[in-house]
């Protein structure tokens, strides 16, 4: 079984991320910061500085992806945290109730079958490392919290990459969505 790996972003005036810019691309924004901090702890440390938001969420197994594709994804994704990656991209999302309201086996056709979300991400890997984390069990504004880590130079690949996912079925099922680029 896969750990569990709790995060906490939060946003305000102190963290390790500088915020460039947040960017609603679905639904309401979520207030500006000028930094975030991410933490593996369910409960956050205590800031001496004002905090503008928190996000939630946790990563285990992954949930629709076949062997395979775990095995073409593991031989080539990279672990965040990596020197040069000092470009970043928090992009929390919530999915429709129709989402939510069709089968596993039904999402998972959408998701892979006709949106080739796994496929098409492949080719943007070791450059762009990346972890989901899911919330929407936590009881959290986001069902996902999308995060991904990469260099100035793959910034136009980033860009391409996000292009390609939001041109999908399965953005259809989007309901809120927010960009939020940070550099370290």
């Amino acid at each position: 079984m896969a750990p569990i790996i709790p995060v906490v972003f939060q946003a305000g005036d102190a963290g390790a991320w500088h915020i460039e810019r947040i960017d609603a691309v679905v639904g309401p924004l979520l207030p500006s910061a000028a930094r975030l901090s991410v933490s593996s702890a369910y409960t956050p440390a205590p800031s001496a500085t004002p905090i503008t938001w928190t996000l939630r969420g946790t990563a285990g197994h992954q949930r629709y992806v076949e062997r395979l594709e775990k095995e073409q994804l593991v031989a080539v994704q990279e672990a965040l945290g990596r020197v040069g990656a000092t470009n970043a991209a928090l992009i929390p999302i919530r999915k429709s109730d129709a989402w939510w309201d069709l089968a596993q086996d039904e999402r998972r056709t959408i998701f892979e079958t006709r949106s080739h979300h796994i496929a098409a991400s492949l080719k943007y890997l070791p450059a762009i490392a990346r972890r989901l984390y899911h919330s929407r069990d936590l009881g959290e504004p986001f069902d996902f919290l999308t995060w991904f880590e990469y260099g100035p130079e793959h910034a136009a690949l980033f860009e391409e990459l996000v292009v390609t996912l939001r041109a999908t079925e399965e953005w259809k099922y989007v309901e809120r969505e927010v960009d939020i680029r940070l550099r370290r």
